[in-house]
């Protein structure tokens, strides 16, 4: 109990003192998670659309592939990347290894199945119900779709957060990847370890707060987002 009554103290005076450093990890924690989750969006978002709307042969076969993807262990990810960015590999020559850029790029790859798989799940609940109804009404197939993922929202608006959650606790592959280096790639889970293993017990556990904190922060408003739009829509 001291011990998080002082992290407690701790979290509050890092906070209030305005510590460039700490806001400086957290910066790049959001900045790094938040695009890597707009870009699982736009990808997984239409995809898994497409996958919960159409029957096609071997479709199975991709479901199945999607699914094991959405546990992809993060170390495997990042052993992945690396291997991509690194000197040696097909993309080296962009010297992309140990940045930010690659650390969104192995967040991309556990993301978006994610996204994929709960938007196919979510879209394949109401296809059969507004699909048929709307095309039965003259509704052309891209307007169909476009209302399936409407009435689908809430299920995809909880991919997004199980996913952004899934991003910003990331830190085997990111640390991979990034390398944890000060000022370039290091944020809240690296520096969570980092000060770990010094010792810091207070600071970790300090940064471990503030991570959960804003976790709480952004799926809070996503969820209420969510209940906002199931409430507006038991009113029609």
């Amino acid at each position: 109990m001291e011990t998080l009554y002082s992290s407690m103290l701790s979290i509050v005076k890092l906070i209030l003192s305005g510590d460039k450093a700490l806001y400086e990890i957290i910066l790049l924690s959001l900045k790094v998670s938040i695009a890597a989750t707009t870009i699982g969006m736009l990808l997984g978002i239409p995809f898994g659309t497409l996958m919960g709307m159409y029957r096609f042969p071997g479709r199975q076969v991709v479901v199945i592939i999607i699914y094991t993807l959405m546990g992809l262990p993060p170390v495997l990810a990042g052993v992945i990347i690396y291997l991509l960015l690194s000197a040696k590999g097909p993309l080296g020559e962009l010297q992309l290894l140990f940045t930010p850029t690659a650390m969104v790029t192995a967040q991309v790859l556990l993301v978006t199945p994610i996204i994929t798989g709960l938007t196919m799940v979510a879209v394949r609940g109401k296809e059969k119900l507004y699909l048929e109804t709307a095309v039965s009404m003259g509704a052309s197939r891209l307007q169909a779709a476009w209302l399936v993922i409407r009435e689908a929202k809430a299920g995809i608006m909880a991919a997004i957060v199980t996913a952004f959650g899934r991003a910003i606790a990331e830190v085997g592959a990111v640390m991979l990847v990034g390398g944890n280096i000060e000022h370039v790639t290091r944020v809240m889970t690296t520096s969570i370890i980092l000060e770990t293993r010094k010792g810091n017990f207070d600071l970790a556990l300090s940064l471990g707060l503030v991570l959960l904190a804003i976790s709480f922060m952004i799926n809070g408003f996503l969820v209420a987002g969510v209940l906002k739009y199931l409430q507006r829509g038991e009113q029609y």
